[in-house]
């Protein structure tokens, strides 16, 4: 596979697409972190990974998974002090629809 190489015009052509001040100085510095970044990527792809099966977690672990049920907290309380207003167990809210 052939080496990627990013100059430092490619740099100055992302920092304005992302629309990031490159000062010249930080353009080379970031011109050798993504050309390094490129080469780590291609020795990934050298290693032959033909019936691996993808991974989401190299670990064994399951998940508890719990029944997912609605339910209030049962503190309506709780929930209501830090409101600037309510009545009768609900938020009051300006009327914006006149």
């Amino acid at each position: 596979m052939a080496k990627s190489e990013i100059d430092e015009a490619t740099v100055r052509r992302i920092a304005h697409l992302a629309r990031v001040k490159v000062t010249a100085e930080e353009a080379k510095s970031l011109q050798r972190e993504l050309n390094g970044i490129l080469s780590w990527v291609e020795e990934l792809n050298a290693i032959p990974t033909d019936g691996v099966e993808p991974l989401t977690s190299v670990g064994g672990a399951k998940l508890h998974m719990r029944e997912d049920v609605v339910a209030d907290g049962n503190k309506p309380a709780d929930v209501l002090k830090n409101a600037p207003k309510s009545e009768d167990g609900f938020f009051l809210v300006p009327k914006v629809i006149e």
